[in-house]
């Protein structure tokens, strides 16, 4: 019973809505207002990826660029894993979004 060892660990869940082409999705008003935000917090997150992911290991991570990846800061850097998953439609109609969907989340393979 001497030898009993206790890990623990943190598991963030994130829906990030999918990112919006505003002039593709014709959106206005709040909606409007709700895909700047969306899309700023997956250009920050992806900003927050491409730091930790460069060889330079003095390069500033940044964190405080959205209270998205302020907030995910202890699950992003260190020795956690990130892992992110996409659910993308199986039309031509929407084949150019689901390539620029893949293309961030391969920016999160560490």
């Amino acid at each position: 019973a001497d030898n009993l060892v206790t890990q623990t660990g943190l598991l963030y869940l994130v829906d990030l809505a999918g990112s919006e082409r505003v002039n593709k999705s014709g959106v206005e008003g709040s909606r409007l207002d709700e895909a700047k935000h969306i899309n700023r917090s997956l250009a920050a997150l992806g900003d927050v990826m491409e730091a930790l992911d460069s060889k330079d290991r003095n390069r500033h991570v940044p964190y405080r660029n959205s209270k998205l990846t302020h907030m995910l800061q202890p699950v992003l850097g260190g020795n956690s894993r990130t892992v992110m998953i996409l659910t993308v439609p199986p039309s031509l109609s929407t084949a150019q979004e689901t390539l620029f969907s893949l293309q961030f989340a391969a920016r999160a393979r560490n």
